[in-house]
Protein backbone atom coordinates (compact mmCIF):
# COMPACT_ATOMS: atom_id res chain seq x y z
CA UNK A 1 0.00 0.00 0.00
CA UNK A 2 1.55 3.23 -1.36
CA UNK A 3 -0.04 6.39 0.37
CA UNK A 4 0.36 8.74 -3.05
CA UNK A 5 -1.15 11.63 -0.88
CA UNK A 6 0.78 10.88 2.12
CA UNK A 7 4.17 10.69 0.19
CA UNK A 8 4.42 13.03 -2.58
CA UNK A 9 1.64 15.65 -1.39
CA UNK A 10 3.51 15.97 2.20
CA UNK A 11 0.56 14.14 4.32
CA UNK A 12 2.24 12.60 5.96
CA UNK A 13 5.96 13.05 7.52
CA UNK A 14 8.48 10.75 9.25
CA UNK A 15 8.22 12.53 12.24
CA UNK A 16 4.83 11.94 12.45
CA UNK A 17 5.48 8.13 13.03
CA UNK A 18 8.26 8.79 15.36
CA UNK A 19 6.26 10.28 17.86
CA UNK A 20 4.02 7.23 18.11
CA UNK A 21 6.86 5.30 18.53
CA UNK A 22 6.39 2.70 15.54
CA UNK A 23 3.71 0.65 17.46
CA UNK A 24 0.92 -0.22 15.57
CA UNK A 25 -1.28 -0.56 18.67
CA UNK A 26 -0.67 3.26 19.33
CA UNK A 27 -0.51 4.30 15.51
CA UNK A 28 -3.98 6.32 14.16
CA UNK A 29 -4.86 4.35 11.05
CA UNK A 30 -3.41 6.47 8.23
CA UNK A 31 0.10 5.70 9.77
CA UNK A 32 0.07 1.92 9.95
CA UNK A 33 1.44 1.25 7.25
CA UNK A 34 4.82 2.44 8.78
CA UNK A 35 4.40 0.36 12.00
CA UNK A 36 7.85 -1.50 13.10
CA UNK A 37 6.33 -4.43 14.86
CA UNK A 38 4.26 -5.25 11.76
CA UNK A 39 1.50 -7.29 13.71
CA UNK A 40 -0.40 -8.68 10.81
CA UNK A 41 -3.63 -6.71 9.63
CA UNK A 42 -5.73 -9.48 9.14
CA UNK A 43 -8.49 -10.20 6.23
CA UNK A 44 -11.39 -12.10 7.39
CA UNK A 45 -13.54 -13.42 4.35
CA UNK A 46 -16.57 -13.92 6.55
CA UNK A 47 -18.61 -15.32 3.79
CA UNK A 48 -17.86 -16.83 0.00
CA UNK A 49 -21.51 -15.47 -0.96
CA UNK A 50 -22.20 -12.74 -3.14
CA UNK A 51 -24.48 -11.12 -4.81
CA UNK A 52 -22.78 -9.62 -7.32
CA UNK A 53 -20.58 -11.87 -10.43
CA UNK A 54 -17.59 -10.20 -10.49
CA UNK A 55 -15.12 -10.68 -13.27
CA UNK A 56 -11.85 -10.58 -11.50
CA UNK A 57 -13.30 -11.69 -7.75
CA UNK A 58 -10.43 -13.35 -6.25
CA UNK A 59 -12.50 -15.53 -4.20
CA UNK A 60 -14.84 -17.08 -7.54
CA UNK A 61 -17.72 -16.03 -5.15
CA UNK A 62 -21.32 -17.28 -6.02
CA UNK A 63 -24.94 -16.36 -4.74
CA UNK A 64 -25.36 -19.83 -3.12
CA UNK A 65 -25.36 -21.44 0.16
CA UNK A 66 -21.59 -22.40 1.46
CA UNK A 67 -21.76 -24.95 4.58
CA UNK A 68 -18.18 -24.76 5.61
CA UNK A 69 -17.83 -21.28 7.12
CA UNK A 70 -16.65 -20.28 10.40
CA UNK A 71 -19.87 -20.41 12.72
CA UNK A 72 -20.78 -16.98 15.26
CA UNK A 73 -18.92 -18.66 17.73
CA UNK A 74 -15.69 -19.55 16.12
CA UNK A 75 -15.27 -16.22 14.00
CA UNK A 76 -15.16 -14.27 18.22
CA UNK A 77 -13.11 -17.21 19.34
CA UNK A 78 -11.05 -15.86 15.79
CA UNK A 79 -11.31 -11.98 17.08
CA UNK A 80 -10.47 -12.55 20.80
CA UNK A 81 -7.00 -14.71 19.04
CA UNK A 82 -6.16 -11.66 16.94
CA UNK A 83 -6.80 -9.07 19.64
CA UNK A 84 -4.62 -10.79 22.27
CA UNK A 85 -1.48 -11.42 19.85
CA UNK A 86 -1.53 -7.15 18.70
CA UNK A 87 -3.76 -7.21 15.45
CA UNK A 88 -4.33 -3.88 14.68
CA UNK A 89 -7.16 -4.26 11.74
CA UNK A 90 -9.82 -6.84 10.94
CA UNK A 91 -10.55 -6.11 7.64
CA UNK A 92 -14.27 -7.90 7.06
CA UNK A 93 -14.32 -9.14 3.20
CA UNK A 94 -16.04 -11.60 1.71
CA UNK A 95 -17.78 -12.59 -0.94
CA UNK A 96 -20.22 -9.66 0.27
CA UNK A 97 -19.89 -9.90 3.98
CA UNK A 98 -23.04 -7.95 4.23
CA UNK A 99 -24.46 -11.35 3.55
CA UNK A 100 -23.41 -12.14 6.67
CA UNK A 101 -26.60 -11.77 9.23
CA UNK A 102 -24.13 -11.65 12.17
CA UNK A 103 -21.88 -9.31 11.42
CA UNK A 104 -22.98 -6.55 13.19
CA UNK A 105 -21.98 -8.91 16.43
CA UNK A 106 -18.67 -9.57 14.76
CA UNK A 107 -17.77 -6.11 14.55
CA UNK A 108 -19.09 -4.91 17.59
CA UNK A 109 -16.65 -7.77 19.05
CA UNK A 110 -13.82 -6.65 17.58
CA UNK A 111 -14.33 -2.91 18.09
CA UNK A 112 -15.25 -4.10 21.88
CA UNK A 113 -11.08 -5.72 21.94
CA UNK A 114 -9.45 -2.64 20.49
CA UNK A 115 -9.17 -3.47 17.45
CA UNK A 116 -9.78 -1.62 13.96
CA UNK A 117 -12.99 -2.90 12.00
CA UNK A 118 -12.92 -1.99 8.34
CA UNK A 119 -15.00 -3.31 5.59
CA UNK A 120 -14.42 -3.88 2.53
CA UNK A 121 -17.93 -4.66 0.26
CA UNK A 122 -19.48 -3.48 -3.12
CA UNK A 123 -21.81 -1.37 -1.10
CA UNK A 124 -25.32 -2.30 -2.95
CA UNK A 125 -26.30 -3.93 -0.09
CA UNK A 126 -26.21 -0.48 2.41
CA UNK A 127 -29.02 0.68 3.09
CA UNK A 128 -30.04 3.70 5.46
CA UNK A 129 -30.99 0.97 8.24
CA UNK A 130 -28.01 -0.79 7.95
CA UNK A 131 -26.18 2.33 7.83
CA UNK A 132 -26.95 3.35 11.51
CA UNK A 133 -26.54 -0.10 12.55
CA UNK A 134 -23.50 -0.19 11.56
CA UNK A 135 -22.30 3.26 12.38
CA UNK A 136 -23.42 2.15 16.37
CA UNK A 137 -21.07 -1.09 15.94
CA UNK A 138 -17.95 0.43 15.98
CA UNK A 139 -17.68 -0.08 12.47
CA UNK A 140 -14.02 2.63 11.49
CA UNK A 141 -14.31 2.32 7.66
CA UNK A 142 -16.19 1.35 4.61
CA UNK A 143 -14.12 1.06 1.32
CA UNK A 144 -16.93 0.37 -1.63
CA UNK A 145 -15.73 -1.12 -4.52
CA UNK A 146 -16.29 0.58 -7.98
CA UNK A 147 -14.86 -0.23 -11.36
CA UNK A 148 -15.96 2.91 -13.32
CA UNK A 149 -18.57 5.03 -13.81
CA UNK A 150 -22.49 3.25 -15.06
CA UNK A 151 -22.59 0.79 -17.41
CA UNK A 152 -18.58 0.38 -17.09
CA UNK A 153 -19.09 -0.80 -13.62
CA UNK A 154 -21.55 -2.89 -13.85
CA UNK A 155 -19.94 -5.09 -16.66
CA UNK A 156 -17.26 -5.70 -14.09
CA UNK A 157 -19.88 -6.44 -11.58
CA UNK A 158 -22.22 -8.61 -13.73
CA UNK A 159 -24.91 -6.96 -13.02
CA UNK A 160 -27.08 -4.41 -13.79
CA UNK A 161 -27.70 -1.26 -12.11
CA UNK A 162 -24.62 -2.24 -9.47
CA UNK A 163 -23.54 1.08 -10.03
CA UNK A 164 -26.55 3.06 -8.82
CA UNK A 165 -26.74 0.27 -6.05
CA UNK A 166 -22.99 1.09 -4.61
CA UNK A 167 -23.55 4.94 -4.96
CA UNK A 168 -26.68 4.59 -2.94
CA UNK A 169 -24.64 2.74 -0.13
CA UNK A 170 -21.75 5.06 -0.23
CA UNK A 171 -24.23 8.14 0.72
CA UNK A 172 -26.05 5.99 3.06
CA UNK A 173 -22.79 5.58 4.85
CA UNK A 174 -21.81 9.15 4.90
CA UNK A 175 -24.99 9.98 6.04
CA UNK A 176 -24.95 7.99 9.16
CA UNK A 177 -21.69 9.43 9.80
CA UNK A 178 -19.62 6.45 8.80
CA UNK A 179 -16.39 7.34 7.08
CA UNK A 180 -16.47 5.63 3.50
CA UNK A 181 -14.10 5.37 0.50
CA UNK A 182 -13.59 4.06 -3.04
CA UNK A 183 -11.58 1.15 -4.07
CA UNK A 184 -11.08 0.86 -7.49
CA UNK A 185 -9.12 -2.21 -9.67
CA UNK A 186 -6.80 -1.20 -12.43
CA UNK A 187 -7.25 -3.10 -15.79
CA UNK A 188 -7.22 -1.89 -19.75
CA UNK A 189 -10.84 -2.11 -19.86
CA UNK A 190 -11.36 0.40 -17.18
CA UNK A 191 -8.40 2.79 -16.77
CA UNK A 192 -9.71 5.14 -19.17
CA UNK A 193 -12.31 5.79 -16.10
CA UNK A 194 -9.47 7.27 -13.69
CA UNK A 195 -10.47 10.67 -13.88
CA UNK A 196 -14.21 10.56 -13.93
CA UNK A 197 -13.37 8.38 -10.86
CA UNK A 198 -11.12 11.68 -9.40
CA UNK A 199 -14.50 13.59 -10.58
CA UNK A 200 -16.58 11.52 -8.82
CA UNK A 201 -14.62 11.35 -5.59
CA UNK A 202 -14.36 15.05 -5.95
CA UNK A 203 -17.92 15.58 -7.13
CA UNK A 204 -19.39 13.25 -3.88
CA UNK A 205 -16.52 14.74 -1.23
CA UNK A 206 -15.34 11.02 -0.86
CA UNK A 207 -12.19 11.40 1.81
CA UNK A 208 -10.12 8.21 0.31
CA UNK A 209 -9.82 5.94 -3.01
CA UNK A 210 -7.45 3.67 -2.98
CA UNK A 211 -6.42 2.66 -6.82
CA UNK A 212 -5.50 -1.66 -6.92
CA UNK A 213 -3.50 -2.90 -9.03
CA UNK A 214 -4.27 -6.24 -10.42
CA UNK A 215 -3.38 -9.74 -9.14
CA UNK A 216 -4.09 -12.59 -10.80
CA UNK A 217 -5.91 -14.44 -8.28
CA UNK A 218 -9.41 -16.58 -8.81
CA UNK A 219 -11.37 -15.41 -11.72
CA UNK A 220 -9.10 -12.49 -11.85
CA UNK A 221 -6.44 -15.39 -13.11
CA UNK A 222 -8.07 -15.47 -16.65
CA UNK A 223 -7.06 -11.74 -16.96
CA UNK A 224 -3.76 -11.17 -17.30
CA UNK A 225 -3.52 -10.25 -20.86
CA UNK A 226 -6.23 -7.46 -19.29
CA UNK A 227 -3.34 -5.77 -16.97
CA UNK A 228 -2.04 -2.69 -17.90
CA UNK A 229 1.58 -2.51 -19.65
CA UNK A 230 4.42 -1.21 -18.12
CA UNK A 231 4.51 1.51 -20.00
CA UNK A 232 0.43 2.15 -19.28
CA UNK A 233 1.04 1.92 -15.46
CA UNK A 234 3.67 4.28 -15.40
CA UNK A 235 1.12 6.85 -16.75
CA UNK A 236 -1.43 5.70 -14.82
CA UNK A 237 1.03 6.48 -11.79
CA UNK A 238 1.48 9.79 -12.79
CA UNK A 239 -1.97 10.11 -13.54
CA UNK A 240 -2.90 9.30 -10.63
CA UNK A 241 -0.32 11.51 -8.75
CA UNK A 242 -1.42 14.83 -10.88
CA UNK A 243 -4.66 14.52 -9.81
CA UNK A 244 -4.02 13.88 -6.27
CA UNK A 245 -2.02 17.03 -6.63
CA UNK A 246 -4.31 18.53 -8.26
CA UNK A 247 -7.17 17.89 -5.16
CA UNK A 248 -4.74 18.85 -2.77
CA UNK A 249 -3.73 22.61 -4.21
CA UNK A 250 -7.29 23.02 -4.44
CA UNK A 251 -7.58 22.77 -0.68
CA UNK A 252 -9.27 19.31 -0.77
CA UNK A 253 -6.34 16.75 0.63
CA UNK A 254 -8.16 13.55 -0.31
CA UNK A 255 -6.41 10.13 0.76
CA UNK A 256 -5.32 8.60 -2.13
CA UNK A 257 -3.50 5.25 -2.42
CA UNK A 258 -1.73 3.05 -4.55
CA UNK A 259 -2.13 -1.26 -3.45
CA UNK A 260 -1.02 -4.24 -4.46
CA UNK A 261 2.64 -2.97 -6.49
CA UNK A 262 5.41 -2.01 -4.32
CA UNK A 263 7.40 -0.60 -7.73
CA UNK A 264 5.32 2.56 -7.39
CA UNK A 265 7.16 3.36 -3.96
CA UNK A 266 10.58 3.72 -5.67
CA UNK A 267 8.63 5.34 -8.68
CA UNK A 268 6.74 8.42 -6.73
CA UNK A 269 10.42 8.67 -4.96
CA UNK A 270 12.10 9.17 -8.63
CA UNK A 271 9.71 11.90 -9.63
CA UNK A 272 10.30 13.67 -6.44
CA UNK A 273 13.61 13.42 -7.37
CA UNK A 274 13.73 15.36 -9.57
CA UNK A 275 10.88 17.68 -8.41
CA UNK A 276 11.44 18.00 -5.27
CA UNK A 277 14.92 16.74 -3.65
CA UNK A 278 14.34 17.71 -0.11
CA UNK A 279 10.95 15.53 0.01
CA UNK A 280 12.55 12.66 -1.64
CA UNK A 281 14.72 12.06 1.07
CA UNK A 282 11.54 12.26 3.55
CA UNK A 283 9.73 9.91 1.21
CA UNK A 284 12.72 7.52 1.22
CA UNK A 285 12.57 7.27 4.80
CA UNK A 286 8.72 6.85 5.18
CA UNK A 287 9.70 3.93 2.28
CA UNK A 288 11.86 2.33 4.31
CA UNK A 289 9.40 2.26 7.31
CA UNK A 290 6.95 0.67 5.11
CA UNK A 291 9.41 -1.94 3.74
CA UNK A 292 6.79 -2.95 0.97
CA UNK A 293 5.15 -6.37 0.64
CA UNK A 294 4.53 -7.70 3.86
CA UNK A 295 2.17 -10.81 2.71
CA UNK A 296 3.03 -13.40 5.22
CA UNK A 297 4.02 -11.29 7.97
CA UNK A 298 2.39 -7.75 8.39
CA UNK A 299 -1.03 -8.67 6.09
CA UNK A 300 -2.82 -12.43 6.43
CA UNK A 301 -5.99 -13.68 5.54
CA UNK A 302 -8.53 -16.13 7.12
CA UNK A 303 -10.89 -17.75 4.66
CA UNK A 304 -14.37 -17.96 5.32
CA UNK A 305 -13.59 -21.85 5.66
CA UNK A 306 -10.52 -20.75 8.54
CA UNK A 307 -8.27 -21.67 6.50
CA UNK A 308 -4.81 -18.92 6.77
CA UNK A 309 -3.00 -17.69 3.98
CA UNK A 310 -0.42 -15.35 3.23
CA UNK A 311 -2.75 -12.65 1.76
CA UNK A 312 -5.89 -12.32 0.54
CA UNK A 313 -4.99 -13.20 -3.08
CA UNK A 314 -2.78 -16.44 -2.78
CA UNK A 315 -5.42 -19.02 -2.02
CA UNK A 316 -3.43 -22.28 -3.11
CA UNK A 317 -1.55 -21.70 -0.40
CA UNK A 318 -2.99 -22.93 3.47
CA UNK A 319 -0.26 -22.42 6.88
CA UNK A 320 -3.25 -23.91 8.64
CA UNK A 321 -6.87 -23.60 9.98
CA UNK A 322 -8.29 -21.86 13.02
CA UNK A 323 -10.60 -24.16 13.40
CA UNK A 324 -8.00 -26.50 14.55
CA UNK A 325 -5.30 -24.18 16.20
CA UNK A 326 -5.64 -20.69 16.92
CA UNK A 327 -4.27 -18.08 14.01
CA UNK A 328 -1.38 -16.65 16.33
CA UNK A 329 -0.11 -20.23 16.40
CA UNK A 330 -0.48 -20.61 13.16
CA UNK A 331 1.51 -17.52 12.31
CA UNK A 332 4.23 -17.91 14.40
CA UNK A 333 4.64 -21.28 13.57
CA UNK A 334 8.55 -21.90 13.21
CA UNK A 335 8.65 -25.21 11.47
CA UNK A 336 6.53 -24.09 8.39
CA UNK A 337 9.36 -23.23 5.98
CA UNK A 338 7.25 -21.40 3.09
CA UNK A 339 5.86 -19.11 6.20
CA UNK A 340 9.35 -18.43 7.23
CA UNK A 341 10.59 -17.59 4.62
CA UNK A 342 7.77 -15.03 3.53
CA UNK A 343 9.22 -13.41 6.39
CA UNK A 344 12.30 -12.74 5.23
CA UNK A 345 12.44 -13.27 1.96
CA UNK A 346 15.30 -11.36 0.40
CA UNK A 347 17.78 -13.68 0.43
CA UNK A 348 15.28 -15.86 -1.73
CA UNK A 349 14.29 -13.78 -4.24
CA UNK A 350 15.84 -14.58 -7.45
CA UNK A 351 16.25 -12.14 -10.94
CA UNK A 352 16.40 -8.38 -10.98
CA UNK A 353 14.36 -8.58 -7.90
CA UNK A 354 17.31 -10.20 -6.18
CA UNK A 355 20.12 -7.58 -7.27
CA UNK A 356 17.38 -4.29 -7.24
CA UNK A 357 18.62 -1.23 -5.69
CA UNK A 358 14.77 -0.81 -4.05
CA UNK A 359 14.76 -4.36 -2.57
CA UNK A 360 14.34 -2.85 1.23
CA UNK A 361 11.36 -0.72 -0.26
CA UNK A 362 9.50 -2.69 -2.27
CA UNK A 363 10.22 -6.26 -0.49
CA UNK A 364 10.20 -8.31 -3.42
CA UNK A 365 6.64 -6.92 -4.16
CA UNK A 366 3.66 -9.26 -5.07
CA UNK A 367 4.97 -13.42 -5.08
CA UNK A 368 1.18 -14.41 -5.89
CA UNK A 369 1.93 -13.04 -9.30
CA UNK A 370 5.17 -14.40 -9.75
CA UNK A 371 4.17 -17.60 -9.50
CA UNK A 372 0.72 -17.02 -11.61
CA UNK A 373 2.71 -16.34 -14.47
CA UNK A 374 6.24 -18.02 -13.66
CA UNK A 375 5.30 -21.16 -11.52
CA UNK A 376 8.20 -19.98 -8.59
CA UNK A 377 7.04 -17.76 -6.00
CA UNK A 378 10.98 -16.47 -5.98
CA UNK A 379 10.80 -15.47 -9.47
CA UNK A 380 10.48 -11.73 -10.03
CA UNK A 381 7.13 -10.08 -10.39
CA UNK A 382 6.19 -9.22 -13.89
CA UNK A 383 4.24 -6.83 -12.82
CA UNK A 384 7.29 -4.62 -11.97
CA UNK A 385 7.51 -1.85 -14.16
CA UNK A 386 10.61 0.22 -12.62
CA UNK A 387 13.56 0.03 -15.80
CA UNK A 388 16.85 -1.88 -15.50
CA UNK A 389 18.50 0.78 -15.21
CA UNK A 390 16.11 2.16 -12.59
CA UNK A 391 16.62 -0.60 -10.33
CA UNK A 392 20.35 -0.56 -10.47
CA UNK A 393 22.65 -0.66 -8.24
CA UNK A 394 24.64 2.85 -7.52
CA UNK A 395 28.08 2.72 -7.96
Amino acid sequence: MIGISKLYCGGVEPSDVLRYGGDSKRLPSHLLQFSRDKRPVVVWNVTRRCNLKCIHCYSNSQNIHYDNELSTEQGIALLDDLADYGSPVVLFSGGEPFMRDDLPELINHAAARGMRAVISTNGTLITPERARTYAGAGLSYVGVSLDGIGDVHDRFRGVKGAFDASMRGIRNCREAGIKVGVRFTLTRSNVSEVPAIFDLVDRENIPRICFYHLVYSGRGSDLVKEDLTHEETRRTVDLIIDRTRLLFDRGKPTEVLTVDNHADGPYVYLRLLREDPKRAAEVMELLRMNEGNSSGRGIGCVSWDGAVHPDQFWRDIVFGNVKDRPFSEIWEDASNDLLMKLKDKKSYLKGRCATCRWLDVCGGNFRARAEAVTGDIWEPDPACYLTDEEIAKEE
